[in-house]
């Protein structure tokens, strides 16, 4: 049966649609299979928290948002679920809270607790309702008016009081009273004083940090241009890597390490030229044995050369007779004979 080449671009297409949806998938934290361990929190506002967004422990990071959906239809709790990447202990009384970032994405802050028993895979985790930027304000200003109140309260007995201010019986109170309006007073200089130094234009702790995010926000826009520039080199190199063939570079770094393997168990054992080489004693002694001959024949040779090649008209000379052991280093003069 010949395949068609419409059939083969067809099929083409659609596992390169594949493998970029999962490529997609792997670059946002997410797998095609909801496999590893979970835990989840209910919240009630999510704060734009977004899927992928970090979950951090200490500011270490040990997992990502997997998913997050509604628990019922009214949305008066959302379930967020974590994807832990780490193995951590988290006791069961830890506290998971979403903490706003205005010049980035917000994340899980999960508090631990100080129990012993730690959470199981797809255990649930409590969760708080954290304060903003506004909220550390409002919540530094609320003492102040706590104050203020008791303060209002305080004048408005003075006032119903004061038509008995001149009563005799009264008098003697009139100093106590007066003494605890001081007291109030002063308190609420201090307070006054507390909210002037965080509202101060040019000091306060406010003005800082709006001066600090005025500062941020113009360096990310004076280098706009190098921001896109990077965002669009890490846009390229996540392309050519979703392009790359690298199952295939693995598949074949995997069959060369197996014959490699292969070769060396070869070698390794008996078999062959090169194994019998490498293991075979016996071999290695006669190879001994013979370049120890030949040394002795060379050494014979250069000692006695007319043993070996002999031309006389009148007879030769008794020859000498044949080394049995090389012949020592050239400094030494001893021969042995035999």
């Amino acid at each position: 049966m010949k395949i068609t080449n419409e059939t083969k671009v067809g099929a083409l297409t659609a596992l390169a649609i594949t493998l970029l949806i999962l490529g997609f998938n792997f670059l946002k934290g997410k797998s095609l299979f909801k496999t590893g361990s979970f835990i989840y929190t209910k919240v009630k506002q999510t704060k734009g928290l977004m899927i992928s967004n970090p979950v951090l422990i200490n500011g270490l990071q040990v997992g990502s948002v997997y998913e997050l959906e509604e628990a019922d239809k009214n949305l008066d709790n959302i379930i967020v679920s974590i994807k832990m990447s780490k193995e951590v202990n988290i006791p069961v009384n830890s506290i998971a809270s979403i903490r706003e970032n205005p010049l980035g994405t917000p994340s899980v802050d999960i508090s631990l607790g100080d129990k012993r028993s730690y959470l199981k895979n797809h255990d649930t985790i409590l969760s708080i309702d954290s304060l903003g930027l506004l909220g550390s304000v409002t919540a530094k200003l609320t003492p102040v008016v706590d104050q203020v109140k008791i303060t209002a309260q305080t004048l408005d007995s003075l006032m119903k009081n004061l038509n008995s201010m001149f009563d005799p019986t009264a008098k003697n109170n009139i100093q106590g009273v007066l003494t605890n309006f001081n007291r109030i007073s002063a308190n609420l200089v201090v307070s006054s004083a507390s909210l002037q130094a965080l509202m101060n234009e040019q000091t306060g702790t406010l003005s800082k940090s709006m001066t600090n995010l005025n500062s941020f926000t113009k360096n990310l826009a004076a280098n706009n241009d190098k921001i896109t520039a990077t965002m669009t080199n890490l846009e390229t190199s996540t392309r050519n890597l979703s392009q790359a063939d690298i199952d295939g570079t693995v598949n074949q770094l995997r069959a060369t390490v197996e014959r490699l393997n292969t070769t060396v168990a070869k070698i390794d054992s008996k078999e062959g030229s090169l194994g019998r080489l490498l293991n075979d004693n016996q071999l290695y002694d006669n190879l001994a044995n013979t370049t120890r001959s030949l040394n002795i024949l060379m050494d014979d040779i250069r000692v006695n050369p007319k043993r070996y090649v002999s031309i006389s008209i009148f007879g030769g000379k008794a020859k000498k007779q044949y080394l049995t052991s090389p012949l020592p280093a050239p400094d030494s003069t001893v021969v042995t004979m035999k």
